[in-house]
Formats: structure tokens, C-alpha cells, sequence
């Protein structure tokens, strides 16, 4: 009888095969999407900003589908849950395909990553039930899929080539969404556990408790606002009276250290996602000097990453968790700004050190929630997720596209000043706005018309443009240094970071999945 016990409660290696993969299929449609970018802006006629927006949206769905699935996952079931990821993931490729300008472009990434935050509303939790006593560890396997999916991807696309059709290459990600499907049926997930400890529904709300609905529904409200248009004040109101009813089901702020979590959530997704969706882009210009397509950058250190993340287990032995994310932060911001400069050889350099640096902040922060905040179930998790990759959609590949916009204005008007020129009332033609202010947007079809001497000034002005926002982005690891320092400090002054654990389950339910921590 033991023996029987044993083996139904081991983790199911070939179910945690199956959420690996589901990874997999997230960062395949992220990859293809930010290669294909240039050629959906050349093709649609799109602004760097516009173009930012669609890198965005394929971001800040997550949040609304991960905070969703994590209220009822538990009612709904984790299965249902992943069946409703892979319709997402399979009508997503085909609108994309039959894309005909931004609106369908838009659509088509929205869905995706309604798919993708269902993903991880499901595979963070059930691996972290799978396994209670490493949750850090094997959540850092879990997302290295990620890293897996940028490469393989990433890969593909590339060897496809730039002539491509950027159609084709779009269908790519149904080859992993096909293989989870597959994997995921004849399978049971685990009870959450949350559910096996017997913590009541209200006690995980009250664990996110007002201060974190007002942090994710914030966003959330104001990401919708913008794309519809509503006033400032319309989103303040929406936002508070969602949180004012949340706030008196659970009459709880939550827990201090999770609200800080997820102010923190938001700069360490800006740098990694937020970086990762214009990277390609950003260093297009310098990568063509060295006979390379911008892409490869983005290849290169999803490679680093997947190594690191597979090696979490040895190195959170040796330092924990939040000690490796200041050591990280702190390495992110050096590869950044080196970056921003690098030419020839020295890209490869700098990609090294950025890659070396963001390889772990992900799956980490989520093993911190996990471990600290167990009885939050799936919904800390996952709101930690759901907060980062809003902020990234939101805040991060916005700015960038904004950066550049509002620098190339900027830089081309100096230029006219010093030089008795007109390329900015020339070439700088189209009014746009974005939550970030207002700015003149190069016209392309006037662009790709210019004389020579002309076109290539103006090109140099936006190259110059996309590499300074590499600086800007790396105020934000540096910040997180500081944060991630000052926790350190804080643990050790209270005997030093230890992870929480659950009472052990009842018997009845602990045999449906793998014994709790």
C-alpha cells in the first residue's frame, strides 16, 4: 500500500514535460512576433510607437487572463484551463495570418498573450505543487523554456531568412502549441497547495489583499483606458471601485513584503521583457556592420540564459535567492549600458554580460512569492507575474518605442538648427501621441523616396536614437539593485531569508497529487 502511495504522489515528470513546453509555446510567439515587427512596420506604413504598441499588447493580455484564471482555477480545473490556452495560441497564428494592417496585427497579439497568461496561470502553480520543497529550483527549469523557445524559434525564423514571408513564419509557433496540446491529455494535474493545506479561498485573497488589487487593477484599468480612450479620471474611478468592493470581501491590506513585491515586479520586467521585445530592433544597425541579422542578439542570450537557469539548483545552494537578484540587477545594468555603445565584436561582449544578468529574475521572484506566501495559492504567483508583464507591455515596450520617436524628433531638429536644413518639416511629418507625450514620427514613404545624402542622415539620427535607449532602460536594474540590497538587509536583521511551509495535507486529498511541503 505504501509503495502505491509513493508513486501516486511523485511528481509527474512527463506532466511537468508537458508545462515546459507550454513555456516553450509562450516565448515562440514573442520571438516570432518582435523578428517580424520590422517587417509588419515596413509593410503597414507603422510608427516606432505604434509598433511599440503592438510589442505591448502582446504583454499586458497576460495580466487580465493570469489574475482571472488564478480566481477560479481551482473551480475550473487546470486541464479546461490549458485546453482554453491552446485554442487561444491556435486563433492567434490564424488572424495574424490574414492580418491587413494594425487592427488585425493588434487583435491577433492580444489573443496570443490572453494564451500565454493562461499558460502560466496554470504551470506556476502546478509546479510548484509538484514540487513544495523546491520551488525555486524547478520553477528556474520550468522557465528556461522560455529562454528554449526564444532559440528555437528564434532560430527557425532566422534561417528562414529576411525575404521570407513574415506569414510563414508566424505558423511556426503551432509546431510547440500541437506539442503541449498533445502532451497535456492523457494527464492529471495536482491539487494546488493551497487547496491540500486546507487554506480557505478568503485567506488567499486576503494574502494580495487591497495594497496588491490596487497595484494589478491599476494597470490592468489603465491599459484598457488607453485603448479605448477613457479620461484619466474614468480610469481612476473604475480602478477604485473594483478595489473599494475587493477591499470590503477582504478587509485586509495584504502582506506588506508581497505589495512590495510587485512594485519591485515592475522595473525587473521592464529590463528583461520590455528590453527583449525592441532588442532585435535596437541593435539591427550595429549587428549588420558585423554581417549578422539584429535577431541573433536575442538568440544568443536566451542560450545563455537556458544554461543558467539549469544550473539554479547548484547556485541557490550557494546564495539565496534575493542575494542572486542583486548580484544580477546589478550585472543587467553593466551589460545594458555597454550595449548602447558596442560595436563589432564588442556587441557580443556586452550581450554576454546583459544576458548573464537577466538570466534568473523571472523564475527567482517567482520562487520568492512562492516560498514566502504560500498560502496565496496560485493568485500571489501569478498576480506577480500578471504585474510584470503588464508593466513590461504597458511601461516598457512603449517607452522604448517612445524613446526612440521623441529622440529622433528631438535630434533631427537640432541638426536643422546647426544646419541650416529642413529635414524635420521635411521627413518628420506625422503627429503622434502615446501616454508618455507627444511627438513627430518619421513619414517612411517620404523617407524611402529622399535623396541619398539625405535618407542617410536621418537614418543615422534614428540608429543612434534606437542604441541611446539602452541607457534609459538600464536606470532600471540598478534601481532594483537597491531594492533587492535593502531586503537582504532586512532578512538578515530577522535570522536570514527562509521559505515558508504549509501543515501537511489530510489523507484523502494528498492522494490525488504529490505530498505538500
Amino acid at each position: 500500500m505504501s509503495t502505491t502511495t509513493q508513486t501516486a504522489e511523485a511528481p509527474n515528470k512527463m506532466l511537468f514535460l508537458a508545462c515546459f513546453v507550454a513555456i516553450v509555446t509562450t516565448s515562440f510567439g514573442f520571438i516570432l512576433r518582435a523578428l517580424t515587427l520590422p517587417q509588419w512596420s515596413a509593410e503597414f506604413n507603422l510608427s516606432n510607437t505604434q509598433t511599440g504598441e503592438i510589442a505591448g499588447v502582446g504583454l499586458w493580455p497576460f495580466a487580465i487572463s493570469i489574475v482571472l484564471f488564478s480566481l477560479i482555477i481551482d473551480k475550473v480545473g487546470y486541464k479546461n484551463s490549458m485546453i482554453f490556452a491552446f485554442i487561444c495560441h491556435i486563433l492567434s497564428a490564424a488572424i495574424t495570418w490574414f492580418a491587413t494592417g494594425y487592427t488585425m496585427l493588434y487583435i491577433g497579439t492580444f489573443i496570443m498573450a490572453l494564451g500565454n497568461g493562461t499558460v502560466e496561470a496554470v504551470t506556476n502553480p502546478a509546479v510548484a505543487s509538484m514540487f513544495p520543497k523546491e520551488k525555486t529550483k524547478w520553477l528556474n527549469f520550468l522557465h528556461a523554456g522560455w529562454p528554449t523557445g526564444l532559440i528555437l524559434g528564434g532560430v527557425m525564423a532566422l534561417l528562414m531568412g529576411p525575404e521570407t514571408n513574415w506569414k510563414l513564419k508566424i505558423l511556426l509557433v503551432l509546431i510547440p502549441a500541437l506539442g503541449y496540446g498533445l502532451l497535456m491529455l492523457p494527464h492529471k494535474f495536482p491539487i494546488n497547495e493551497r487547496v491540500k493545506a486546507g487554506i480557505s479561498y478568503l485567506d488567499m485573497l486576503k494574502e494580495v489583499g487591497i495594497g496588491g488589487a490596487l497595484i494589478i487593477v491599476g494597470l490592468i484599468v489603465f491599459q484598457i483606458g488607453s485603448v479605448f480612450g477613457w479620461a484619466t479620471t474614468v480610469n481612476v474611478i473604475v480602478t477604485l471601485a473594483i478595489v473599494g468592493l475587493f477591499g470590503l470581501f477582504v478587509r485586509s491590506f495584504g502582506k506588506p513584503l508581497f505589495v512590495l513585491m510587485l512594485l519591485i515586479m515592475l522595473p525587473m520586467a521592464i529590463t528583461e521583457l520590455g528590453t527583449d521585445s525592441w532588442i532585435s530592433d535596437l541593435m539591427a544597425p550595429a549587428m549588420s556592420k558585423i554581417g549578422l541579422q539584429g535577431g541573433w542578439i536575442l538568440i544568443y542570450t536566451s542560450a545563455i540564459m537556458v544554461i543558467l537557469r539549469f544550473c539554479a539548483g547548484n547556485i541557490i545552494h550557494r546564495i539565496s535567492p534575493l542575494g542572486l537578484l542583486a548580484v544580477c540587477s546589478g550585472v543587467a545594468a553593466l551589460g545594458l549600458f555597454f550595449l548602447s555603445g558596442a560595436d563589432g565584436v564588442m556587441i557580443l561582449v556586452a550581450a554576454t554580460i546583459f544576458g548573464i544578468g537577466k538570466s534568473f529574475f523571472w523564475p527567482t521572484m517567482l520562487g520568492v512569492v512562492a516560498e514566502r506566501f504560500p498560502k496565496g495559492g496560485a493568485l500571489t504567483m501569478n498576480v506577480t507575474g500578471g504585474v510584470g508583464m503588464i508593466g513590461a507591455g504597458v511601461l516598457g515596450a512603449v517607452i522604448l518605442g517612445f524613446v526612440q520617436d521623441k529622440t529622433i524628433d528631438n535630434k533631427l531638429q537640432a541638426y536643422d538648427n546647426q544646419n541650416k536644413t529642413e529635414l524635420h518639416s521635411t521627413y518628420a511629418t506625422t503627429p503622434r501621441s502615446s501616454m508618455f507625450g507627444t511627438y513627430q514620427a518619421i513619414d517612411a514613404d517620404k523617407l524611402a523616396a529622399a535623396p541619398v545624402a539625405e535618407k542617410a542622415t536621418v537614418t543615422g539620427v534614428q540608429e543612434t536614437a534606437k542604441k541611446e535607449a539602452l541607457k534609459t532602460v538600464a536606470l532600471f536594474p540598478l534601481g532594483l539593485m537597491v531594492c533587492y540590497t535593502l531586503l537582504l538587509l532586512y532578512f538578515r536583521s530577522k535570522g536570514g531569508y527562509k521559505a515558508v511551509h504549509l501543515p501537511e495535507a489530510n489523507t484523502e486529498v494528498s492522494a490525488q497529487g504529490p505530498s505538500p511541503a
